[in-house]
């Protein structure tokens, strides 16, 4: 057997640091696959193994093992971070010599290896005849061919994968014969006098994101993965690596006086060279026609250079008026603050732009989105989602084909008018008219994870993850995986990200959660004590509720105390106390307050009715009477039993 890494050379010469730790990894996986089939590691070079069976159909069979691992592995990674072998299968007889070995067999092996697809396995005729009638996979034969420096000619085989697709993929990213239509938006750099002026520069960044989103056939990073960039500046071929792309828009933003100058640069991260560059010098007080200017002619450059297919029609102006323009833009920023610290100046900020045009559909739009990311998270639900249906329904009005407000009010039925239909179709028509609209993608997900969908839901975490490699889709890879039952999938993905992240709570929270749902007790115990660093409240209301659902109520107990004297320094949902007061076992009290939250409108039993931390009440009349109300699953929980 011969393996081989698809794509590490280049990926070391953009981010060697990172392409060691993926090799690392990618060891990690196969050595203990090679020992299950009794496979004799004979070496490795670089990326690269020849391994020694004692039957060809314990190779094949390791083959197809190494290939699943991988491609479980794979699920939660942007494309730039998964590990994709090639592996060739030969048989014959060699020549062992100082710890190698050598023969024609081997050097078969080393030539038929290059032929596999990406996560493919391919073998000679020689195998198949040892195999056909005892290998579970069907295997496809290929056209014959000549192999270099092989004097014969050599019939070769493919292994037809369960999980191949029923037509080819394209190629990811950067391979050979394909043109990325990827591209990644940098955080344009504030060169102005005025440090005040960075809102413009951030707004002016978010604006492009949108714009070049709509561009049809192309796929542009969220701002959420390129955002860290403003802080932690890199070089664009590691910018390209890390988030999967092979085209950056990079540029910089100057306002003084009355006047303002942007200059804008898009560069192929392979060759680094500019494929377009150009600057804009125009008044302030046409800040909207620059920005415009920008948006469109940037889009046009990329649709020429990566779809010249497409036709876009062009961007209507959503203002004229450049004060609420900039009040806007204020508000946009302040809205991205973690934590919901910005949520005030967001509202203040959304209310004047709309105030000074009240035919800004983008401002209202942008304010509805404000208040359903904040329902359940900061806000009560029954405060602001009335407030955001009036606000998507007034964007709607001015503009019905706003990706945004449609992705707002399925969000509004998904979260407070459970009516899972209209959620879906909202969502379904919010991507139709934005294909790279990461935040209806991913709450999409949530609804066809309590509808117990989980096929959909994965593909559909697929296409957030190419969207947005840096956010946590890793995390709900491992939650479907867990709901679904695939225990141990969702325990190594959670195992793989809290060693990447070890500091970070949230990942021992969800591994210890699945270790629970796989009755691994002692497992979830170890999560459970890890300490708390720098922990924020949600760390340490989480903290509390595995300790509590593992039998270690007193911390969970007392943070309940604390919300009971109305204390509590953090809004914590109505379903948040319920999983708690379940946990430490008040059941009485977590069904009151889940019925209470029913009739008040702030129910968020939809999205973590399945969690092992209501299983003590599961089975009451009371808890299923809640889930026949709002439409949900009632049969019983997948678990396995605590050994």
């Amino acid at each position: 057997m011969f393996t081989d890494m698809v794509g590490y050379s280049a990926l070391a010469q953009a981010d060697e640091a990172t392409a060691l730790r993926i090799l690392e990894e990618h060891n990690r996986i196969l050595r203990p696959i090679f020992s299950k089939f009794q496979g004799r590691e004979v070496k490795t070079v670089g990326d690269a193994f020849l391994v020694e069976f004692e039957s060809a159909l314990d190779s094949a069979r390791c083959a197809v093992e190494i290939q699943q691992a991988l491609y479980d592995h794979n699920a939660a990674l942007p494309d730039n971070r998964a590990i994709r072998v090639r592996i060739g299968l030969h048989v014959g007889d060699v020549v062992e010599a100082t710890g190698d070995v050598l023969g024609d067999a081997v050097n078969i092996a080393s030539r038929i290896e290059p032929l596999a697809e990406p996560g493919g396995v391919c073998l000679t005729q020689q195998v198949f005849d040892q195999i056909q009638n005892k290998f579970a996979f069907p295997l496809a034969r290929l056209p014959p061919l000549a192999l270099k420096n092989i004097r014969i000619p050599t019939t070769v085989y493919r292994v037809v994968e369960p999980w191949e697709p029923s037509s080819p993929p394209p190629l990811a990213h950067g391979t050979d014969g394909d043109r990325s239509r990827a591209l990644a938006v940098l955080p344009l750099a504030n060169i102005s006098p005025d440090p005040k002026d960075e809102y413009f520069a951030d707004g002016l960044t978010e604006e492009l994101i949108s714009v070049l989103s709509q561009v049809p056939g192309l796929s542009v990073i969220a701002r959420t993965s390129v955002a860290p960039y403003k802080t932690s500046p890199k070089a664009i071929p590691q910018v390209a690596a890390e988030l999967g792309v092979d085209t950056v828009l990079e540029g910089s933003v100057r306002k003084a006086g009355s006047r303002i100058r942007i200059t804008l640069q898009l560069v192929d991260a392979r060759s680094q060279r500019h494929i377009w560059a150009s600057s804009y010098n125009r008044e302030i007080d046409d800040v909207f026609t620059v920005q415009s200017d920008i948006a469109n002619r940037t889009a046009e450059a990329l649709r020429l250079e990566l779809v010249p297919e497409e036709r876009r029609p062009a961007r209507t102006r959503p203002t004229s008026n450049l004060a609420a323009y900039e009040t806007y833009l204020r508000g946009l920023v302040a809205s991205r603050v973690p934590g919901g610290q910005g949520f005030d100046e967001a509202v203040r900020s959304f209310d004047e732009a709309t105030q000074k045009d009240p035919n800004f559909a983008e401002a209202f739009a942008a304010w509805g989105n404000l208040y359903v990311l904040a329902a359940g998270s900061y806000r009560p639900l029954r405060e602001v989602m009335p407030r955001a249906r009036e606000l998507a329904a007034r964007a709607l009005t001015l503009e019905p084909n706003s990706s945004d407000a449609h992705a707002t009010m399925g969000n509004i039925a998904l979260q407070f008018d459970h009516d899972w239909g209209r959620a879906e179709a909202e969502f379904d028509r919010a991507i139709s008219l934005n294909p790279n609209n990461a935040t209806a993608l991913t709450f999409l997900t949530l609804l066809l994870i309590s509808l117990e969908r989980f096929d959909e839901a994965r593909e559909n975490v697929r296409r957030a993850v190419r969207l947005d490699p840096a956010g946590n889709h890793h995390r709900e890879f491992a939650w479907i995986e867990m709901e679904s039952g695939n225990f141990d999938a969702a325990i190594r993905l959670g195992e793989e990200e809290r060693d990447r992240h070890p500091a970070l709570f949230a990942a021992h929270f969800f591994l210890g959660m699945s270790y629970l749902a796989a009755g691994r007790r002692a497992d979830a115990l170890r999560e459970a004590d890890t300490p708390l660093i720098e922990a924020d409240e949600t760390d340490r209301f989480d903290h509390a509720l595995l300790n509590a659902v593992l039998g270690r109520p007193d911390e969970g107990r007392e943070i309940l105390r604390v919300d009971e004297r109305g204390e509590s320094k953090e809004y914590n949902s109505g379903t948040d106390l319920a999983m708690l007061y379940a946990a430490v076992g008040e059941k009485e009290k977590a069904l009151a307050l889940l019925e209470k939250d029913s009739r008040e409108g702030d129910q968020l039993l939809w999205l973590y009715y399945r969690a092992v931390f209501f299983d003590s009440i599961r089975d009451d009349p009371r808890f299923v009477a809640l889930l026949r109300q709002f439409g949900l699953p009632t049969h019983g929980i997948r678990r396995r039993t605590t050994p």
